[in-house]
């Protein structure tokens, strides 16, 4: 493990322990004015913590939280989403995440996620392929539309319309409230595809990387590239084989 991966591999163990620290029922939460999204106190130490570590060991690089940047000029940014699935998290479910992913000039080029529930760590760098705890992943081989394909969407208030039309095609959907932990399983084969509609490069940096190393394919919602160091299209990402039917199904929806 180089040291950069096991910079950020460290850092994500910190983060779960902390997580797993105060995960309980009846959590203080606050809510955000511009999405009426909740906001933890975990959410904001994590977001701290991340930063400041970057900040004293990689002192020339950019970095994007949820909770707080520091943005220079730099070729390198970290982007790092401290808590991905804070709504399960602050109401007593277990599908969040922590995803902090490393870019230069806008291109992901190490991801982590990590889920300090079920203690699963996935990692990917490019061109390396991408694993869980040590062992090689990679995606589902589900080429059609049947009751056997599970679909991540985010919940009806991301992409109206897209359960009924994906149903009609025979599919079915679920909805964690955590794009990344959804495309946790995509990348191990679990799911076919996560669909995620708002502007946050932190929900898609990693899961870019993740994804296409583990043999998928993850693009913005019209099916383009994009940048994850900046506000982003959203994200379709998937694992390659049903990308480009869902990119021509959510297209209308769209307009």
């Amino acid at each position: 493990m180089n040291e950069t991966l096991e910079f950020a591999v460290g850092l994500a163990r910190e983060a779960g322990e902390i997580m797993r620290q105060n995960f309980k029922l009846g959590m203080n939460k606050e809510w955000k004015v511009e999405d009426n999204s909740p906001v933890t106190e975990t959410d904001i130490k994590i977001n701290a913590l991340v930063m400041n570590a970057v900040q004293k060991k990689y002192p020339t690089y950019s970095f994007v939280g949820e909770e707080g940047s520091r943005i220079i000029e730099s070729e390198y940014t970290w982007v790092c989403d401290p808590i991905d699935g804070t709504i399960p998290f602050s109401h007593g479910y277990p599908t969040f995440v922590f995803s902090l992913a490393l870019t230069r000039n806008g291109e992901s080029i190490l991801g982590v996620i990590y889920d300090p529930i079920m203690d699963r760590l996935l990692h990917a760098e490019k061109g390396k392929g991408a694993f869980l705890n040590g062992s090689k992943i990679s995606v589902s081989k589900d080429t059609q539309f049947t009751k056997r394909l599970f679909i991540e969407t985010g919940g009806n208030s991301m992409l109206p319309s897209l359960e009924n039309v994906l149903a009609n095609e025979g599919c079915r959907t679920v909805s964690f409230y955590s794009c990344v932990y959804a495309a946790m399983l995509i990348a191990s084969g679990q799911l076919a595809a996560g669909v995620y509609k708002a502007d946050r490069p932190w929900d898609a940096a990693a899961v870019k990387i993740i994804v296409e190393e583990a043999g998928g394919k993850v693009t913005d919602l019209e099916g383009k590239e994009q940048r994850y160091d900046q506000k982003i299209n959203g994200f379709i990402a998937s694992n390659g084989r049903v990308h480009q039917q869902l990119v021509d199904l959510i297209r209308p929806l769209l307009k």
